[in-house]
């Protein structure tokens, strides 16, 4: 069974950082794809940022230049590093991760990803 659990969520001002953690575990795979969603109430689910599995990275524009995706093999964790966050940031954010043909680039889209964490808050104030 695979598990994803997310840590590092929380408040911060504009302008400050925040790094997000997802570990996982279970039967899963050696290199899967990673992600980073984000989701506020009222919107569908959107790409932030991924690690495709062949060595792809893919960001979403919004957060280019000021979000960074890494991955610590040795302990099976990818991070999510947000600096200078903005108010339009916050969000509920999800990782995901498949090992799937269809994920091998690391696409944006949510649908493709079968594996999630439950979500970690965070709340950016202006």
């Amino acid at each position: 069974q695979v598990q994803l659990v997310e840590s590092g969520g929380g408040s911060v001002q504009a302008g400050g950082s925040l790094r997000l953690s997802c570990a996982f575990s279970g039967s899963l795979f050696s290199t899967p794809s990673m992600a980073w969603f984000r989701q506020t109430p009222g919107k569908e689910r959107e790409g932030v940022a991924t690690f495709g599995r062949i060595g792809t990275f893919n960001y979403a524009d919004s957060v280019k230049g000021r979000f960074t995706i890494s991955k610590e093999n040795a302990k099976n964790i990818f991070y999510l590093q947000m600096d200078s966050l903005k108010p339009e940031d916050t969000a509920i954010y999800y990782c995901a991760a498949d090992a799937d043909y269809d994920t091998r680039y690391g696409p944006l889209e949510p649908s493709l990803y079968r594996y999630w964490g439950q979500g970690t808050q965070v709340t950016v104030s202006s």
